[in-house]
């Protein structure tokens, strides 16, 4: 199960990442935040389990440092489980940090890169959501699919991007090749992901 979402997540990056290149080096606000990994995030439900930071987060700031819209510090990517339990499931963080110009641009446009790669397809249109307590942070969610060797895995993801941070959290659940995309609870997911941006989301 999780080779196939390893392989959603590498796909999944281009969109994450990439914002392209079209405006002049205007406009960019004050960096006053960055990302963390935390040990436990959510009451201490979830546990890290591994973090790649230094290496597919490389990857990932290599991919985002020339886009636009961003001025990147940093990279934040990390596995975590339920009880630091890999079989319980898998919750992937992936995080950059720095200055963004246009957040709602670069949100809108990380979300496009779920139904991409062989086998991916989005089944759940990106929704928008403002779960209490947000502060006017936006939560972007969309559940795709992947299909890998006739195994098809359903994948809820939601996303954020602020002026200094941008994130997006995968959840893999044990029973992910028996769940039905339709019902995926992205209203409880958006909620989750707030209090993970909080969570991660530290002062420089």
């Amino acid at each position: 199960m999780f080779g196939i979402l390893g392989g959603f997540v590498a796909v999944s990056v281009v969109g994450f990442a990439v914002y392209g290149s079209k405006l002049a080096d205007v406009g960019f606000p004050e960096a006053k935040y960055r990302l963390s990994l935390p040990k436990t995030l959510v009451d201490n439900r979830y546990e890290l389990t591994r973090d790649v930071s230094d290496s597919e987060g490389r990857k990932l700031k290599e991919q985002a440092a020339g886009g636009w819209d961003v001025k990147l510090a940093g990279v934040a990517y990390g596995h975590y489980s339920p009880g630091g339990d890999e079989a319980k499931g898998d919750l992937v963080v992936m995080g950059l940090y720095g200055r963004f110009k246009d957040p709602e641009w670069s949100r809108n446009d990380m979300m496009k890169g779920g139904g991409d790669g062989e086998g991916a397809e989005v089944v759940v249109a990106p929704k928008d959501f403002h779960p209490a307590g947000s502060g006017g942070i936006t939560i972007t969610c969309e559940v795709s699919t992947r299909t890998d060797s006739g195994v098809k895995v359903t994948l809820p993801l939601c996303g954020w991007v602020d002026a200094n941070t941008s994130g997006s959290v995968f959840e893999v659940t044990n029973t992910a090749t028996t769940d039905d995309p339709s019902d995926v609870d992205l209203d409880k997911l958006a909620a989750t992901t707030l209090r993970i941006r909080s969570e991660m989301r530290k002062p420089i």
